[in-house]
């Protein structure tokens, strides 16, 4: 289904709307119409749009009319050049995937569970009229596993709350481990037919993240080719496995909503790998977004990989 109706090969355009310094010049100017009409000639057929919620929300609660502009801006431009966008909601009040941001608390406090709520509602209000054309991500990669219980029945009251205002919407749910494919099992039920489990894929992380200064779980310091680890198609089937086997149970589809590597790695190594884990993607009909379109150490347009570009997005 994702692939017949435009949300099937995706990039990610992180960095504009989220994990930055949110002034004007970088929301007004860090993407253009001219880098929608680039992603099109790719082959791509939807963008991934990485939102914080003090994009579009104030401390006291009222909305930011320039924040949801922003976006129907951006829709606009996706228009044009006939692709989709998923909405994503990659930080909300009192919880982010990355610690560095000092947002804690939204599993326990009901208060900002009840402005997450709202905030979609919002959302769906405005958007929810383009259900051919635009979904939602409800979070950004829930960390924790023992948020787990918590996460889904906040995932569930969310939608039930969004579908009075976008009954059609795609949604996407992820789950615990920075939504990592083994976590997609202990998601629930899905609300309805319209939901999408969603998974995250940057393995193996010692490769992919080599170099990272952001995660305790990588040593700086360290340096790996691609030749010299086992990074096969099998090593990703049995990531995938348990994701694909809850999606088919449930009788619903998969969707990586990020997969990528940092630039660290050669361009020549980055090409190797998106290969390999292409060839999965395509076997089994995942549908997918890469991270990152530029910059945010994983950028895919920068001048680094402009040697390799022609056949990397070809694996796409």
């Amino acid at each position: 289904m994702l692939k017949s109706i435009g949300f099937y090969k995706g990039m990610n355009l992180g960095g504009w709307f989220s994990q930055c310094d949110y002034s004007e010049d970088r929301l007004n100017n860090f993407i253009k119409e001219s880098d929608f009409e680039k992603i099109a000639s790719w082959g791509l057929d939807h963008v991934r749009i990485p939102i914080d919620y003090n994009i579009l929300e104030n401390e006291d609660l009222s909305y930011k009319e320039d924040g949801f502009e922003r976006i129907e801006k951006a829709l606009k431009y996706a228009e044009k050049y006939a692709l989709n966008v998923v909405i994503d909601l990659h930080k909300t009040a009192g919880f982010s995937f990355d610690f560095g941001e000092n947002e804690s608390g939204f599993f326990e406090n009901k208060k900002y569970q009840e402005r997450f709520y709202r905030l979609w509602e919002e959302i769906a209000k405005r958007f929810g009229k383009y259900p051919d054309r635009v979904a939602f991500e409800l979070l950004n990669e829930v960390t924790e596993q023992h948020f787990i219980d918590m996460w889904n029945e906040i995932s569930y009251q969310c939608i039930r709350r969004i579908r009075t205002y976008a009954p059609d919407t795609l949604i996407l749910v992820g789950s615990y481990w920075n939504n990592s494919p083994e976590a997609v099992k202990d998601l629930a039920k899905p609300f309805d037919d319209k939901v999408i489990y969603n998974f995250h894929c940057y393995a193996p992380l010692k490769f992919t993240h080599q170099g990272a200064y952001w995660t305790k779980e990588i040593v700086p310091e360290e340096r790996y080719n691609f030749d010299e680890l086992d990074i096969t198609e099998e090593f990703f089937e049995a990531l995938f496995l348990p994701a694909i086997e809850k999606a088919k149970s449930c009788g619903i589809e998969i969707y990586c909503g990020e997969y990528g590597v940092i630039d660290k790695a050669s361009p020549e190594d980055t090409l190797k790998w998106f290969r390999v884990i292409n060839s999965v993607f395509e076997k089994y009909g995942i549908a997918r977004a890469a991270w990152n379109y530029k910059q945010m150490d994983f950028g895919l347009s920068d001048c680094r990989m402009d040697a390799v570009r022609d056949e990397l997005i070809s694996y796409l």
